[in-house]
């Protein structure tokens, strides 16, 4: 049964401005990507790289939307992690607070949609608890 949705859309030259930003780019990727979705997205050559990294963006916003809850101190961007399943669909981990928050919620899953232009990229995120 669906508990919750939640959507996002960001635009990728925003992603792109704060990624390539001398002072503050690697701290922001830091702070908001977990190793794995820096590897996945560093792998992408040219536009696809920030695109990647914008819809894993929206897709953790979605999240968090679908939590109820903006980014907090059980919410944090690095608790929430993009993983490819085997198949190649994306799919959404939980982390530490993060994933307690959910369990307290009755989550049980979450399915996740991200599509992206060259200018936009946006995620679809539905909260299941069966």
């Amino acid at each position: 049964m669906i508990v919750n949705v939640g959507v996002d859309m960001v635009e990728v030259g925003r992603i792109q401005k704060a990624l390539e930003d001398r002072a503050t780019g690697k701290r922001f990727r830091d702070r908001v990507y977990t190793a794995e979705e820096i590897r996945y997205c560093d792998r992408k050559k040219g536009r696809g790289k920030y695109e990647s990294y914008a819809g894993r963006f929206a897709a953790k916003e979605a999240v968090m939307k679908a939590l109820g809850r903006g980014w907090s101190g059980k919410v944090t961007w690095l608790n929430i992690e993009v993983v490819r399943a085997k198949s190649g669909r994306p799919e959404i981990a939980l982390h530490n607070d993060t994933a307690a928050l959910a369990q307290e919620q009755r989550i049980r899953r979450f399915s996740l949609s991200i599509t992206h232009t060259n200018d936009h990229a946006l995620a679809y995120v539905i909260a299941q608890d069966d």
